[in-house]
This record gives C-alpha cells, structure tokens and sequence, in this order.
C-alpha cells in the first residue's frame, strides 16, 4: 500500500436512533482505500445548563439503529462517546475506539445516538489516510466491509 494522501472530515449533524448519514468517498476507483486514524466527537451545545451524553460510531454500511456498538460487526469501524454537563456535576468522559485494521474503499456513514434528547447536534471529526492499493485487495476489503467474513 501506497500513502497518497490525507484528508480531514467534520461537520455537526443531529443525533437519531434511525438515521444515519453519508459521507462519500467513492472515487469510482477500486484500487484506493481510505484507513480512518481518528474519530472524535463534541456536543455543540455547551451552555451553563445542558447536560449531554452521546455516542457515534463509523460504518461502512447504513444500519438502522444508532444506539448499538458491535464490535463483532464488520461494517462497523469506529466508535466514540462524549458527555457533556454544564452544571458539573459529573466528569466529562471521553471514548474512542479504531479498527486500525479499517479500508474504506467505498463510502462512509456516521449514526449518532444522544441519551438526553433525540436531534441534540454533535459534532464530528474524522482523520484518514488515502491509499493505493491492488484491485484485489480493494476487492477483499469491500466484502469484509459488507459484514461477510474472509
């Protein structure tokens, strides 16, 4: 694998248990990949009286729930919680989890779940690496990111 690149994704969206959003990365070729090395996320609503606990996780396939982590899921490829207290009454906790093992070569979904109120806006930051790659190694990593095992 050859490193020809690296690119920066962020944005907010609104958290929901049921959608999910994309974010394409499909050059239309199948000898790139992308490996995600970080995925971080940050409630946006950081006034004096907002309390906040949320979670995301990467995947590389749409799913219909949002509230689940399962690492035994191919599609799914990073994870992160955050938690937000205006009032401190309790330590803001910080999770991250990366399959370094991760090759997208097709696009990018990013699902969140807020535990105080569903459309509470979170803010994300994804880090990646841009590859070239063999066309069966491309190939290889799409039906591993389609969740059948190789």
């Amino acid at each position: 694998m050859k490193k020809i690149g690296s690119y920066t994704a962020r944005g907010i969206i609104p958290t929901s248990d049921l959608v999910d959003h994309r974010i394409t990365l499909f050059d239309g070729r199948f000898d790139t990949g992308y490996r995600i090395t970080r995925f971080d996320i940050a409630v946006s609503n950081r006034d004096n009286s907002s309390t906040v606990i949320a979670s995301g996780k990467l995947m590389t396939e749409s799913e219909s729930n949002n509230r689940y982590w399962n690492f035994s899921k191919q599609s799914q490829i990073a994870w992160a919680s955050t938690s937000w207290d205006g009032n401190d009454r309790y330590a803001v906790v910080k999770e991250n989890y990366i399959d370094h093992e991760n090759l997208v070569v097709e696009d990018l979904y990013i699902g969140m779940h807020a535990y105080a109120d569903e459309g509470q806006e979170v803010n994300y930051i994804i880090e990646m690496d841009k590859y070239e790659i063999s066309e069966w190694k491309g190939a290889l990593a799409m039906v591993r990111n389609s969740n059948q095992d190789v």
